[in-house]
């Protein structure tokens, strides 16, 4: 009985440790926390340069709970002549909740897009041609989202409960898109993206009459290169941004408070090659 004990205390003695791991991966925590940095030759928002065709620095932070829960922040540097006067970053913060049925996901959710620095511009003065708001302030924008997946493909709307980056009478401004993204094998992937503006209200040029909607689209390739995800992309609209005849997507190099623009100008939604490099961790 007694070599019975001492045998049954030495097994539990040495068991213990892996019963120890295995409770503790049994109790793993619902919390997840990853973090994301890219560096681009351009960064092109639904389509649209917003660095005026130099590099971009991004980065972002990501929490999710296993509930479906999650929450984030993504930025990045802008040039001040997209429409962000003085401003030269972008900071997105966002959240919602997502579940999946089989191969079908559904994510829905709001985010919240902010210029700090940044000062919205009247529609007065040399600016009319690239008016931001009515108002001063700091340009920004909320919107919420619903989005639906199936396997590798996905489509996105999203809608503006106020006015589209402060753009006067744009509430209701929405935003769909369909995107594909399909992993070959051995690190190679390939990508595709259509996506189309759809504006509320507001209309541009010195008559009033233009309207700024648009279609953009995106083909691409990847690559898993020891974790470091290197991108090449083709990103063109069909936006309208002659700078020659002054339409809504010719920006200027830098934009002012005052409301005045860089010497520098460039078809905002001109067809471009894109590269990347992103690392998430």
């Amino acid at each position: 009985m007694k070599k019975s004990l001492i045998a049954a205390a030495l097994l539990g003695a040495f068991a213990a440790p892996g019963a120890m791991q295995v409770a503790m991966a049994d109790e793993a925590s619902p919390h997840t926390i990853t973090g994301n940095l890219t560096l681009a030759s351009s960064y092109r928002f639904r389509g649209i340069d917003q660095t005026f065709g130099k590099p971009t620095l991004q980065g972002g932070i990501d929490y999710s709970h296993a509930s479906g829960f999650y929450a984030g922040n993504w930025n990045s540097n802008v040039s001040s002549g997209a429409g962000f006067a003085e401003g030269n970053l972008e900071m997105d913060f966002y959240g919602g909740y997502r579940t999946a049925f089989g191969d079908v996901g559904v994510d829905v959710g709001g985010i919240y897009y902010y210029y700090p620095g940044s000062h919205s511009q009247p529609l007065s003065g040399t600016n009319a041609k690239h008016p931001t708001s009515n108002a001063s302030g700091t340009v920004d924008n909320t919107e919420l989202y619903v989005a639906a997946s199936y396997k590798f493909l996905s489509a996105k709307y999203s809608y503006s409960v106020g006015d589209y980056f402060n753009l006067p009478k744009s509430k209701g401004t929405s935003y769909l898109e369909l995107n594909a993204n399909y992993d070959l094998g051995n690190g190679w992937g390939v990508n595709g993206h259509v996506g189309h503006l759809f504006p509320s209200g507001y209309k541009y040029n010195t008559a009033g009459s233009q309207s700024i909607s648009y279609t953009d689209w995106k083909v691409g390739v990847t690559k898993d290169v020891s974790g470091w995800l290197v991108g090449l992309a083709y990103v063109g609209t069909n936006a309208n941004g002659s700078c020659s005849s002054g339409e809504f997507y010719c920006f200027a190099s830098s934009l002012d408070k005052s409301g005045a623009l860089g010497s520098k100008t460039k078809d905002a939604g001109r067809g471009i090659a894109v590269l990347s490099v992103t690392k998430s961790f």
